[in-house]
């Protein structure tokens, strides 16, 4: 088993380890000398990483998405981890456990799945129905969705991050849908499941978190309509004018036009996806900056730039450590196949949101 792993580095510590290349940059120095920018990456996240020395020996030596065997010292740079790298060299894929590298839910992505298949289960709209189970049972799909990440980077990025994602919006549909007179819940529901299912051939998620020549080309919006409109035509008399509303939840559900919108949300059900979907996706951020510098011994993460802040660590704020002491310990290393992070359940409000309106 890999050892250590990126969520258990420690600063100023002399650390051996391997790593996947998430990004690989040269740049200069004032001096004009080269350095190497890196991103390093296992399954329990990444790391900001330098190589100041000896660039030009080995900087052809190694792509993106290789495995390196690394020997440094992280250090803390503006309240972030920085490993500057000593020495490096390329490790041959046989000699790794892809399993070490790509971070995963830590949920079952068949469990998630049958769940996403008991919401549409007890849906009442027989097309919207027909519709949703045609995708989900096109095998294909229901294999790349357990498997594909919700993004690259910004939230749920890991292997079932999708899923986890729409099974998360399902259970805030259920929650808040009855909430608002004449909001149509199954429309909704619909909704969920189709927003990001272009994301399933928009990423690549095989070895590292990237897009594909497709997804550069077209985008997860364009993919995931020409999805629906398959499936829709696959559907016995499915309603025209339905299959536009739903084509219009997938063009609005970022909300503006300058987050990638072709459209803004015109009918209710496509303004509570879009706001359901950003508050899912920024919910997740929040918690991911919270945890992510667990190793800085400031209270604040470092600037976020989805979020366009810096994330309070609640836990820190409220629990100081004692005198004296100047870092937290190490994060515990994770379960085989697992990120540390709370499960589903956690992130998904529709729980709390129902026992807050009926008292119990």
């Amino acid at each position: 088993m890999k050892s250590p792993y990126a969520s258990e580095l420690q600063a100023n510590q002399l650390v051996s380890a391997t790593f996947l290349v998430q990004f690989k940059d040269v740049r200069q120095k004032k001096t004009g000398e080269s350095f190497l920018n890196l991103v390093l990456a296992d399954r329990t996240g990444d790391v900001e990483a330098k190589m100041w020395d000896n660039v030009d020996k080995i900087v052809d030596t190694f792509e993106k998405d290789d495995f390196v065997r690394v020997k440094g010292v992280p250090q803390i740079f503006q309240n972030r981890l920085q490993f500057t790298v000593h020495s490096l060299t390329r490790v041959d894929d046989r000699e790794v456990d892809l399993g070490d590298f790509l971070p995963s839910s830590k949920r079952d992505p068949a469990e998630m799945f049958a769940e996403l298949r008991g919401f549409v289960a007890a849906m009442t709209n027989p097309h919207l129905k027909a519709l949703l189970e045609a995708v989900l049972d096109d095998p294909e799909i229901a294999r790349k969705i357990q498997r594909a990440p919700a993004a690259k980077t910004i939230h749920h990025a890991w292997l079932g991050g999708l899923l986890e994602h729409i099974v998360s919006l399902a259970r805030l549909c259920k929650g808040v849908a009855p909430l608002y007179q004449g909001v149509d819940q199954d429309l909704v529901l619909a909704g969920v499941v189709l927003h990001d299912i272009g994301k399933i051939d928009e990423l690549t998620y095989d070895r590292s978190f990237g897009y594909s020549d497709v997804g550069q080309l077209l985008g997860h919006i364009h993919i995931g309509l020409a999805i629906t409109a398959e499936k829709a035509a696959r559907v016995p008399d499915f309603p025209a004018r339905l299959r536009v509303l739903l084509e219009h939840m997938i063009l609005s559900h970022h909300g503006e036009l300058e987050f990638g919108s072709p459209k803004t949300p015109m009918f209710a059900e496509a303004m509570l996806l879009h706001h359901l979907d950003n508050l899912d996706s920024k919910m997740d951020s929040v918690r991911g900056a919270a945890e992510r510098e667990n190793y800085s011994s400031s209270n604040f993460s470092g600037y976020v730039p989805s979020l366009e802040r810096q994330i309070l660590r609640k836990e820190r704020f409220l629990n100081p450590p004692a005198a004296g002491q100047t870092k937290t310990s190490a994060a515990p290393k994770p379960a085989a196949n697992q990120q540390q992070r709370p499960s589903a359940s956690n992130t998904a409000l529709a729980d709390q949101l129902k026992k807050a309106l009926t008292g119990s």
